[in-house]
């Protein structure tokens, strides 16, 4: 059930109708309520006040036709804006961050504020009479506290508008794309691997009787808790044989019983509900993902048709951090007390540090040896990547890393180019010598 909520907030979370939804209700219920209170005679103190000018029927109308007709014009154009903003990031940066943007707060929170305001305007609009529509009354019925709330609203909104347009430039900005990005994926990596290096994480095919997947798509989330409970119910060993982001379709092994004999209702059903199947990865839970978008922004911008090695190297340093993070960790994952004398019931599937190193720095080789600019500095991010660990077999891959590097810079570089990263890796073989 975690998981599936888990999976149901991620896409509302990157949807545009769910914040302006929840306004434009909570914009309704003001409404009614200024107006009840101005009916009720809460608000006539406002008549004492001097610097309030009382409106009248004809000019409160004509102020709210105003304000909701121009929120709902912003609005739109609002709305046309971001999603220029979104295919224009999309087809530069990559289709993988189009996520990254339909989450962002900024654009969401501005667009549900101006329909928001639009909806709290028409409402109030709704209930201004003249004196011939109004019984019993020769001057009509002015709500003064909702205009007044509208016209605090009007001037949100414009407060509002002007961070919109300081914003969306500022967001697609490649490098405070990067920058989201690597700061998310550092945080990911403290949270997921919280302890110190104690060694290097042993990589084990799980064996065993298979539970095979029902469905086709990508692993979104996993309900780990309730996989647990499963296992401490049966009384059987479960060893995952996925991670979140793997593509599983009918008959792919999702999990394996490491030790079924004796063990009656193994439950296969519901351990293949406790993995959400969708059609896209999600960042949710899924730490390649992070990883996987930074290699692509590389990539694109070393390709022939843009060749811009300078976003590049932003992504390199970004990618150099977070491999320095995880240099530093234990890679280890359980699930768990992991001091407890009791055994595990779940084993999650372990990833070593060489498969991360190949994950980014690997994936992102043939385009950083095309470049010798990109190719220098990618040099120092793996150097730098070694400084915050110890242990000899992960230095090991990382001087291996630098190895292939030029290994393939010599296939992509020649002259005067090849010269200079031969250069740059002679200082770097004498670092990781030191």
């Amino acid at each position: 059930m975690w998981a599936r909520l888990k999976t149901i907030w991620q896409a509302v979370n990157a949807s545009y109708w769910f914040y302006p939804g929840l306004f434009s209700l909570s914009a309704l219920l003001l409404a009614l309520l200024t107006i009840h209170l101005d009916r009720i005679g809460w608000a006539e103190w406002l008549g004492g006040v001097n610097w309030l000018e009382t409106a009248r029927p004809e000019g409160a109308s004509n102020m709210l036709t105003v304000i909701a007709s121009a929120m709902i014009g912003v609005a739109a154009t609002v709305f046309s804006i971001t999603i220029a903003a979104v295919a224009y990031a999309s087809s530069t940066y990559g289709p993988r961050l189009l996520t990254n943007f339909m989450e962002d707060r900024g654009n969401q929170l501005s667009l549900a504020t101006f329909i928001g305001t639009f909806v709290y305007a028409l409402t109030v609009l709704h209930a201004v009479r003249t004196g011939a529509e109004e019984a019993g009354s020769s001057t009509g019925f002015v709500p003064q506290l909702s205009l007044l709330v509208a016209y605090a609203l009007m001037a949100l909104s414009v407060a509002v508008l002007v961070f919109f347009l300081n914003h969306i430039p500022a967001s697609i900005r490649i490098n405070a794309v990067l920058q989201g990005i690597g700061e998310r994926l550092i945080r990911d990596i403290a949270s997921r691997f919280p302890d110190d290096a104690r060694g290097e994480t042993v990589m084990r095919a799980p064996q065993g009787r298979p539970v095979s997947a029902s469905g086709t798509g990508y692993i979104q989330a996993i309900d780990f808790e309730r996989l647990e409970r499963i296992a401490q119910s049966v009384g059987g060993t479960l060893k995952l044989g996925v991670r979140t982001g793997d593509f599983v379709h009918p008959d792919v092994p999702l999990a394996f019983w490491a030790d079924d004999d004796g063990l009656d209702d193994l439950r296969d059903e519901e351990i293949c509900a406790c993995m959400m199947l969708g059609g896209m990865r999600t960042p949710a839970q899924d730490l390649h993902f992070l990883i996987d978008e930074l290699v692509e922004i590389g990539l694109r911008a070393l390709s022939p048709g843009i060749n811009d090695p300078f976003t590049a190297i932003t992504a390199t340093h970004w990618l150099g951090a977070a491999t320095a993070e995880l240099a530093r960790r234990d890679l280890t994952r359980c699930f768990g007390d992991a001091d407890s004398a009791d055994e595990d019931r779940l084993v999650l599937l372990n990833d070593d540090f060489a498969h991360f190193v190949g994950r980014g720095f690997g994936a992102l080789r043939s385009g950083l040896a095309t470049s010798p600019t990109a190719a220098r500095v990618a040099f120092d991010a793996i150097a730098n990547a070694g400084t915050t660990c110890m242990d000899e077999s992960r230095l090991a891959e990382l001087r291996k890393e630098g190895e292939q590097l030029m290994r393939q810079a010599r296939e992509a570089l020649s002259g005067p180019d090849l010269e200079m990263v031969e250069a740059r890796y002679h200082i770097f073989t004498e670092r990781f010598a030191g």
